[in-house]
């Protein structure tokens, strides 16, 4: 899960500041991880510790409050007696990779994901997201074609990932929900070459940039199978000790 993490914060600084170009540092003094990295982090810890994700996500969500959390989330994680709010937003994809790489069938990997979004996001929208990032995750890690892993996708979601990357980046604009950016971080990473390619593309589409680098990183990370060292480095080095120790032990409980 490391690879949505890293496009998480190497995303950041472009999400107020939207760029159409590959040319861009990938880290800057202001790089920073977000609510993606967080909710990321707090999935992973529900399921090697087998908890509750409504639980994890407002335990980790109220410990890191300033992570940049949209509205309805902030209210949902403090109010105690909320329930999901019936969102289709990107959020309920930006946070779902580890049910990628920690669960060993289709089936259990769908039916996690949708537990993981419905806690909040339970609009068909949300869930549907959800389902499709961690699936591509999970067909990235187990040896699928990219050709299979788009096949697929298309065929239980109905998202059009035909469409060249440079067609989406002329009318591309910021989108904060599943169906405007689940497609598009998917097709950055099908037009990729490695794993920095593939988030440098994502973010070069000029939207909502740590989440579709955080989305992309992911699938990319489950298919490359690794991440340039000094990527890792900087990543690395911008995150809380607590986040490392959990992402450690996911790493090694559940190896590419």
């Amino acid at each position: 899960m490391l690879g949505s993490i890293a496009g998480d914060i190497i995303g950041s600084v472009y999400e107020q500041h939207p760029i159409k170009t590959m040319e861009f540092p990938l880290f800057q003094s202001s790089s920073r991880f977000t609510d993606d990295t967080v909710l990321t982090v707090a999935i992973a810890s529900a399921i090697m510790e087998k908890v509750d994700y409504a639980a994890s996500l407002r335990a980790f969500g109220r410990r890191y409050p300033n992570a940049g959390y949209g509205g309805a989330f902030f209210n949902w994680l403090f109010d105690p007696a909320s329930g999901p709010y019936n969102s289709w937003g990107n959020g309920a994809a930006m946070r779902v990779s580890p049910v990628g790489f920690a669960f060993s069938t289709s089936e259990e990997v769908l039916r996690e994901a949708k537990k993981t979004a419905e806690v909040s996001h339970n609009h068909p929208e949300g869930i549907k997201g959800a389902q499709a990032t961690a699936l591509a995750v999970f067909l990235a890690r187990t040896g699928a074609a990219k050709e299979q892993i788009k096949s697929e996708i298309t065929r239980r979601y109905g998202y059009d990932l035909s469409r060249p990357l440079d067609e989406i980046r002329a009318q591309y604009s910021f989108d904060i929900s599943c169906q405007g950016t689940v497609p598009e971080a998917v097709t950055a990473f099908l037009e990729s070459k490695d794993y920095e390619d593939a988030v440098k593309k994502a973010i070069s589409l000029g939207g909502d940039s740590d989440t579709l680098a955080c989305i992309t990183g992911g699938i990319a990370h489950a298919f490359y199978k690794e991440i340039p060292q000094e990527i890792i480095v900087e990543v690395r080095g911008r995150l809380p000790e607590e986040f490392l120790s959990i992402i450690d032990r996911f790493s090694a409980a559940y190896p590419l």
